[in-house]
């Protein structure tokens, strides 16, 4: 069975605004490698419409850094399912989803294939509150930003979620990145 893996980057203080974020070389590498493990990313229409056009612009942009384009080319190469209600169209390798999230997932992870990677906020909560994600991917930044979405604001579980610490990685930045599994 498919691992649903969800990955994010978020500040010390929780916040995960995508534009409070700093992101350097090592945590581009970092998330080049993660995508390299799966062959479908998952996303709700908000953050599937901040990646695109952002990243398939980026790769054919000749001015982009080095970091940029290989992300970009990583990110562009994998399939994506977009959970929506009111997305009309969606690029290339991208499939729009309006069905029931739990019953596509766990079709999805019955598939075969390399593990799912799951982004944004929204259906990442969902998912955790269905207790469909198998791995988190916490890439914690040495800021405090004291403002913004924190992560999983307003989440209620039926019980806590202990999770086990499999791997920590410190980046040169201060950035840490945190590997959980769900037992």
């Amino acid at each position: 069975m498919r691992k649903l893996i969800y990955a994010i980057n978020i500040t010390a203080d929780g916040c995960c605004d995508h534009t409070k974020q700093l992101a350097d070389e090592e945590t581009f590498e970092y998330f080049i490698q993660l995508l390299r493990e799966v062959d479908l990313q998952v996303f709700g229409r908000k953050t599937y419409q901040l990646m695109v056009p952002y990243w398939p612009d980026v790769a054919k942009d000749p001015s982009s850094t080095k970091a940029d384009k290989e992300f970009a080319d990583a990110f562009n190469s994998i399939d994506r399912v977009v959970f929506s209600r009111s997305l009309e169209s969606a690029e290339g390798n991208t499939r729009i989803v309006r069905t029931n999230l739990r019953d596509e997932i766990l079709k999805l992870k019955q598939e075969e294939g390399k593990d799912i990677l799951v982004g944004g906020v929204d259906i990442p909560s969902q998912l955790m509150q269905l207790g469909l994600i198998d791995e988190y991917r916490f890439v914690v930044g040495p800021t405090i930003v004291g403002e913004g979405r924190r992560l999983f604001d307003g989440v209620s579980l039926p019980e806590r979620l202990r999770l086990k610490l499999v791997e920590s990685k410190i980046f040169k930045s201060g950035t840490v990145a945190l590997h959980y599994l769900k037992p």
